[in-house]
């Protein structure tokens, strides 16, 4: 049986500093009128910042996984691909590949569906019609697919081969094997980092903001350039930033402890 570590048992004297900020920046919200007016504008940002956080998360999670498994196929050209793909993308920064996105790949996609229109006779469409959310939530999807295709490939890899060996005599098919047997065990070892790339993708989410899409911190630069108080709408912004990612990071806390003592079990 393992032993806890002294970590588990410490008090979060962490968490009460950041409660007790937590509340002093209510007060200050609830009392003061120049920090709820740029709470209430800035509020209209949060949800582009929560779509683009999941709709992005999402389509990651889902290309990291398709090249995870082509990382470990038994193609060699798979293999290859996946491997150039993802340290090309691991190489360029984020902000680099929403430029990329927004202003290469974006315009190209559009030159290609109207080839592709005239063809079949369909009306063209202008790049401008490509909306820049989409190109943004596009881009941090390419970004971190890169990143998580290697949490899921250690994951996989972490299985106990005589599991998979076991299942082959069993007479399981790849893709039971990888529903029923090395899936539901690499979960375990997959969850807590893919969680922390999911709390990294809320704080870049804010990158989004040098297309001008509407999402926190954009709303927060547009009002500080017009009311001129940039320590309060500041305050906000980062406010509203840490209330999401500390509450991740506590879930994701609780849930990697929930893993450990089922595993013990």
């Amino acid at each position: 049986m393992l032993s806890r570590s002294p970590r588990d048992t410490d008090f979060p004297w962490w968490l009460v500093a950041l409660v007790g900020l937590g509340l002093y920046a209510g007060w200050q919200l609830w009392t003061s009128e120049i920090y709820w007016q740029v709470l209430t504008t800035l509020r209209r940002g949060i949800w582009i910042t929560v779509i683009v956080t999941l709709v992005g998360f999402a389509t990651a999670s889902l290309m990291g996984l398709g090249l995870a498994l082509m990382s470990l196929s038994r193609s060699l050209f798979l293999r290859q691909v996946a491997r150039f793909y993802i340290e090309v993308v691991r190489g360029v920064p984020i902000i680099v590949l929403l430029l990329y996105v927004a202003f290469v790949f974006a315009p190209g996609v559009v030159v290609a569906y109207n080839w592709a229109a005239e063809i079949v006779g369909l009306d063209p469409i202008r790049t401008r019609d490509f909306p820049l959310l989409w190109r943004a939530v596009i881009a941090l999807a390419v970004g971190y697919s890169a990143f998580i295709a290697e949490v899921f490939r250690a994951g996989l890899q972490s299985v106990d081969p005589g599991q998979i060996e076991a299942a082959n005599a069993l007479g399981l098919n790849r893709w039971n094997r990888f529903r029923h047997i090395i899936f539901p065990q690499a979960i375990r070892t997959i969850l807590p980092p893919l969680g922390n790339d999911f709390v990294a993708m809320v704080k870049d989410s804010s990158l989004v903001s040098v297309l001008g899409v509407l999402d926190v911190t954009q709303l927060g630069k547009v009002t500080a350039a017009s009311n001129f108080r940039y320590f309060e709408t500041y305050n906000v912004v980062a406010l509203i930033y840490l209330s999401i990612t500390v509450t991740l990071s506590i879930l994701l806390r609780r849930m990697e402890q929930k893993m450990r003592q089922g595993g013990r079990r």
